[in-house]
Formats: C-alpha cells, sequence, structure tokens
C-alpha cells in the first residue's frame, strides 16, 4: 500500500544515511522501526500485572449510615478531646 508521510528535515535525512549505511531501503528501516513499536507494545500488554482473585464468601461490605456520619464524626472528636495527653520527658 502507498502512502505519504511528513517527517523532519533532519530526521528524514537521518534515516536516509542510515539505510544506506545498512544497504537497505528507506521503506524496509521505517517497516522494521514500525513492527519493532507494534511488537513491544504487544507484548506490554500481554505481560500486565493481574491481580490474582482473592475474593472471600459471604455478606457484601456494609457501609454505615450516611445519616449517621456526623454524629460518628462528633464522637470520635469527643474521644480524641478526652483522651489524656502523653507527658513529655
Amino acid at each position: 500500500m502507498k502512502t505519504t508521510i511528513e517527517l523532519s528535515d533532519v530526521l528524514f535525512q537521518s534515516a536516509k544515511a542510515h539505510a544506506q549505511q545498512h544497504k537497505t531501503t528507506l521503506r524496509a528501516l521505517i517497516e522494521e522501526g514500525l513492527e519493532q513499536v507494534l511488537h513491544s507494545q504487544q507484548a506490554k500488554k500481554a505481560n500486565a500485572f493481574k491481580l490474582k482473585d482473592a475474593s472471600v464468601r459471604g455478606k457484601a461490605l456494609q457501609l454505615a449510615d450516611p445519616s449517621l456520619w456526623q454524629q460518628l464524626e462528633q464522637d470520635h472528636v469527643l474521644a480524641r478531646a478526652l483522651k489524656p495527653v502523653a507527658k513529655r520527658p
């Protein structure tokens, strides 16, 4: 398939010189580079970390009633205020 791509002049000249030094074509060099990038991305996906299923049987997580949150917070603040302060040496 034919297509047109735009490259910076510096990149084009470098790629052309590299292709000549390695006795290959610019087309082959571009194809090799694209294949390496695509293969690398596929390898990363294949090696992605998968979390082991550690689910347990039982009831679903139960959260506190949101209407009681304010009372829970007030109880917590009060408990901290009444906690004796440790003496510093």
